[in-house]
């Protein structure tokens, strides 16, 4: 068997990418996104393609983000890590977002742990599966519980200290990832970056009050460069326990709907359990899931 090639695509070589079976669906999953040429790679073996790996960011961003588009042919994991450590990005995370119940079929389940491996061997641990939902204007507006108040806020310091807050208890292993690095603060200050990093406007992000006018919660209504999207549901631990979430959930989708957004996105992790329900209760059904891989610290 020879050794695998690597290659950098261009506009030329571009539909090399296309040279693959797609088991996950990654083609369906990313119909609406767009990739530099130059930000995909493929691994060939004696003229075929046996592995191929998209990295992304918005098109201004100066580097990419993180990898959400990564196949691998059975057997052939160690040219799919090759193209992983070989890359002139070292991005943090490869996301590899599978169909809905993908563990009751064997074939998808092979599909997963093969890129798993390829992943693994590249310097990748398992980090977090979470669940992406979808609602689109046919499952309906969830109705106001009418319990809080919401208000625009233009300090940031304001976001950034109830932000301190739901991190300070949270279930979201991004956060605690960023705590066990640089504490709460890390946290987040990164969930902050993200919000301002979102193309949609500053002007969208609301405080949820009681009607006494005690801090709740946040919500981001948001647009990323797909479309509309949850962009951060989040409960000060002292006002947990009362179902508060769903109502800013609740407050965010009828924001978006109100913007006119054609479908919203939005996603928690499998172990948010109360998030997770909230969702369902709102009408968001679940259309994907995602596996994350988080770089080893001495990758």
């Amino acid at each position: 068997m020879t050794d695998p090639v690597i290659r950098a695509l261009d506009e030329s070589s571009a539909h090399l990418f296309d040279a693959m079976p797609d088991p996950l669906g990654f083609r369906d999953k990313h119909r609406q996104t767009r990739y530099r040429p130059d930000w995909r790679r493929v691994a060939l073996r004696d003229g075929r393609v046996v592995a191929r790996a998209a990295w992304w960011a918005r098109p201004e961003d100066p580097e990419p983000l993180v990898i959400n588009w990564f196949d691998v042919a059975e057997g052939e994991e160690e040219a799919g890590a090759e193209l992983l450590r070989t890359a002139p990005w070292q991005t943090d995370e490869v996301e590899i977002d599978v169909p809905a119940g993908w563990r009751d079929d064997p074939r998808l389940r092979r599909a997963v742990d093969t890129r798993a491996a390829a992943a693994g061997a590249a310097g990748y641990t398992p980090l977090v599966e979470r669940y992406l939902y979808r609602w689109t204007p046919e499952c309906g507006l969830p109705e106001r519980p009418g319990r809080l108040v919401f208000d625009p806020e233009a300090d940031d310091a304001v976001f950034l200290g109830l932000l301190r807050r739901i991190h300070s208890v949270t279930l979201d292993a991004h956060a605690r990832r960023a705590i066990e690095r640089g504490g709460v603060e890390l946290a987040a200050r990164e969930e902050l970056d993200v919000f301002h990093w979102m193309p949609s406007p500053r002007t969208w992000w609301r405080i949820a009050r009681t009607p006494g006018g005690e801090p709740v919660g946040i919500h981001i209504p948001a647009r990323n460069p797909s479309g509309a999207c949850v962009g951060f549901i989040g409960v000060v631990p002292e006002q947990r326990g009362h179902g508060y979430a769903f109502d800013l959930l609740t407050e965010c989708t009828h924001f978006l709907a109100g913007h006119g957004a054609e479908f919203i996105a939005a996603a928690t992790d499998r172990g948010n359990s109360p998030m997770a329900a909230h969702f369902t209760r709102a009408g968001y059904p679940v259309v994907r899931e995602r596996i994350s891989y988080w770089a080893d610290s001495g990758r």
